[in-house]
């Protein structure tokens, strides 16, 4: 191994070539192994087809020393990814989108005679809020009879969650933190009611093909997967899988407008129209006093602050912890062209965490920063109210992820505090101005704050120490 070299932890598994950084530069060393599949993609038209519609990551061969030379074929520099989120991290209509485009590449790689040997959702990432597909050498050559070997992957990655999330509860998304694999079918069975087996659909990708694997292993079923006749799947069938996929996926439903937060600025705040838009002037002027190229929205609900930064051209990850919430984002997002605002779920009281093989497969999201700038608007008193969260470990927090603080103090008589503290005992007597500068004062240093009008309360801009 080239000593300059550092492997990424999350591509390890694949014998056809891995993800490695030079020098802060991300790289891709494609493997002997994997030489006649590669050529085949790059010769048959298949790349430029899927690059140019915004479907695969672009690439460049490099003039590069491979970090396993006896292994290498060639090295190749992908397009960089901005920032990178995991499926336990996206809403419902993420998801689905995902799914869709998985599918819509495996249409087209069968035009060009090659075929998907992965369909692992990892292999999705957003730019500009569209999916985008990320692994090059998950492509291989296609043979008439062949079945689709990524078929129970696809099942377990895309269709089960979203299937659960539809028809039982949209938060059944987490599973897939524990079960980075997809989650199993059985499993997902289990969980659905009654009613999804008089769908087609879901009755035979996940019902009966949960019961097939309990008698056949996946891998014997991929290779001997046949019809009652004893023959192989045709292209046509193939292409019929695919359609009764994309068909079931479509016709997965969720509506967020019974989330708790996803209504907060449409009436459950009590801000006056007055203190709201002064309040967006002091987040846009510090944003423009600190210049940062990346914001993370903490707390970011349906992303109104978000689109500040977003419009000033700045690169902006949107997180809050209510589904709905991300889903309404998203959509609007998606409505509005606002491709510098990527909506994604995180619940700051259980961050996601290192996962997979050595805790390192996927990153947590503190290894995923810091960033430039982080808001934090009318965030501090739920996690120090809500979640017993003392000021200094607030404040620890979020000096760890960023280098500039834009943070909102909400004072203990504010309708907002009050309604958190009206079905508990008030044991918060160090909730004050005072304590919550003393705290955060030690980990960072005060540049600015004004009060928002018709409110008592204050933002803040901070640099950490």
């Amino acid at each position: 191994m080239n000593e300059n070299s550092e492997v990424v932890a999350g591509s390890f598994r694949d014998p056809s070539g891995f993800v490695f950084r030079r020098n802060g530069v991300f790289y891709r060393q494609v493997n002997e192994s994997y030489k006649e599949d590669y050529e085949r993609l790059m010769g048959s038209g298949l790349y430029e087809e899927l690059t140019d519609k915004d479907l695969l990551i672009p690439h460049e061969e490099v003039d590069l020393a491979p970090p396993v030379p006896g292994e290498a074929y060639k090295v190749i520099k992908p397009r960089k990814v901005q920032f990178i989120s995991y499926p336990y991290e996206w809403c419902f209509s993420q998801f689905k989108d995902a799914a869709l485009t998985t599918l819509k590449i495996q249409e087209i790689a069968l035009e060009f005679g090659m075929s998907l040997k992965d369909s692992s959702s990892f292999n999705i990432q957003f730019q500009r809020n569209q999916p985008v597909f990320i692994d090059t050498l998950s492509f291989e050559e296609y043979r008439e009879g062949q079945p689709w070997v990524a078929y129970r992957q696809f099942c377990q990655h895309f269709l089960a969650p979203l299937a659960i999330m539809s028809y039982t509860d949209i938060r059944l998304n987490q599973l897939l933190r524990v079960y980075l694999d997809g989650i199993p079918l059985d499993m997902a069975s289990s969980l659905l009611p009654l009613g999804s087996r008089f769908r087609f659909t879901l009755l035979s990708h996940i019902h009966l093909h949960a019961r097939s694997q309990e008698h056949f292993s996946d891998r014997v079923k991929a290779v001997k997967q046949v019809n009652k006749d004893g023959k192989k799947m045709s292209r046509t069938a193939l292409l019929g899988l695919i359609d009764s996929l994309e068909s079931a996926i479509k016709r997965l439903t969720w509506k967020s407008r019974d989330t708790l937060w996803s209504d907060y600025y449409g009436g459950s705040s009590n801000y006056s129209s007055q203190a709201l838009e002064h309040k967006k002037e002091i987040v846009g002027n510090y944003l423009e006093e600190v210049g940062p190229e990346e914001v993370w929205d903490l707390g970011a609900n349906v992303g109104l602050f978000s689109r500040i930064s977003s419009r000033k051209g700045i690169r902006t990850i949107s997180f809050d912890f209510d589904p709905g919430c991300v889903e309404s984002n998203y959509l609007k997002c998606k409505e509005d062209g606002s491709g510098n605002t990527l909506p994604l779920l995180l619940d700051l009281t259980n961050p996601t965490p290192d996962v997979g093989w050595g805790s390192k497969e996927r990153m947590s999201i503190m290894e995923r920063g810091p960033t430039d700038a982080a808001l934090a608007l009318a965030l501090v008193h739920h996690l120090a109210i809500s979640n017993n969260t003392p000021f200094p470990k607030i404040a620890d927090f979020l000096n760890q992820i960023c280098s500039y603080l834009i943070v909102e103090f909400i004072p203990k008589g504010d309708e907002q505090v009050q309604k958190l503290l009206a079905s508990r005992e008030d044991v918060f007597a160090d909730y004050s101005q005072d304590n919550f500068l003393k705290s955060f004062e030690r980990k960072f240093s005060i540049m600015a704050s004004e009060g928002v009008k018709d409110s008592g309360r204050t933002i803040y801009l901070m640099e950490s120490r």
